[in-house]
């Protein structure tokens, strides 16, 4: 294993089991799949939640937080169901098992990246879902949100694939945070969209893990546009790495070809900032 360059390391394990790393939760996963057959009923997305009393509890604590709930408590999974909606449970759902997976790493340097990377996901997705609702896709809020907090799920395997190799070869204890995000920088998108396919997650997702990066020259992929911007948004916000202060919403390719004014940005960043306090804090 030495003696490959590691870059082909990390290739060779992205191309092998590696791809059944636990990066999503098989309930939420499941939870996804029954909500896109678009007739399923309160009592099964219930039956497939209770099913895992570790995610039960924390769906009931971040549905009672102040970022997703009302006054009043909910105690039961079919409390939060009744008062949030189905699709409302599955994204806190898939929320709940995604901070689980960025939390699992025990590598401190890994752990250290995967936090800034969980960040990113978490403003990412109540923005995206924000934009949706005041720029006129209120319809798409829903996938908006699970968009948002998947859209570099990529990192978080290259991450899980790194801690795997450093398990396995004693010599090799870890690589610097600059290799590592350079690994991310160029694996990630590829390596995420395969993942996603692998899991059967809905299209609409895998092309938007696929593509965020990549250059568009028309936003008729609304979800896609509107999860670029967010992601440019939360660059500026320093959520995912250094703050980029100077980068000018308004001036972005989405921004103008939408027509989303800078007022709106504004607010957005403002929506970010305090949202994240809410549901970390819950979290």
């Amino acid at each position: 294993m030495q003696s490959k360059p590691f870059v082909e390391v990390v290739k060779e394990q992205l191309e092998s089991e590696t791809l059944n790393l636990p990066v999503f939760h098989p309930v939420a996963v499941k939870l996804q799949g029954i909500l896109a057959a678009k007739d399923f009923t309160i009592d099964q997305v219930v039956a497939l939640i209770i099913k895992d009393q570790a995610l039960t509890s924390q769906i009931l604590r971040l549905a009672n937080s102040a970022f997703f709930s009302g006054l009043a408590k909910v105690t039961t999974i079919t409390d939060a169901v009744v008062r949030l909606g189905a699709r409302e449970i599955a994204s806190v759902a898939m929320l709940a098992s995604q901070q689980n997976s960025y939390n699992s790493f025990t590598h401190p340097e890994l752990k250290s990246h995967s936090q800034v990377l969980w960040k990113q996901a978490i403003g990412c997705a109540i923005g995206t879902r924000w934009l949706c609702e005041k720029s006129g896709y209120k319809q798409l809020a829903q996938e908006g949100f699970i968009a948002g907090l998947l859209h570099d799920i990529g990192s978080l395997l290259i991450l899980k694939v790194l801690e795997g190799i450093f398990a396995s070869d004693g010599e090799r204890k870890g690589v610097s945070r600059e290799l590592t995000s350079e690994i991310i920088a160029a694996m990630h998108t590829e390596s995420g969209y395969q993942l996603m396919q692998k899991w059967n997650l809905p299209e609409l997702y895998c092309t938007i893990v696929r593509d965020h990066h990549t250059e568009v020259t028309d936003t008729s992929n609304v979800l896609l546009s509107l999860v670029r911007l967010v992601d440019h948004a939360c660059r500026k916000l320093g959520l995912g790495g250094a703050p980029e202060p100077n980068l000018m919403l308004a001036a972005t390719f989405e921004a103008q070809s939408m027509g989303i004014k800078e007022i709106m940005l504004a607010e957005l960043e403002i929506m970010i900032e305090d949202a994240m306090e809410m549901v970390t804090a819950a979290a």
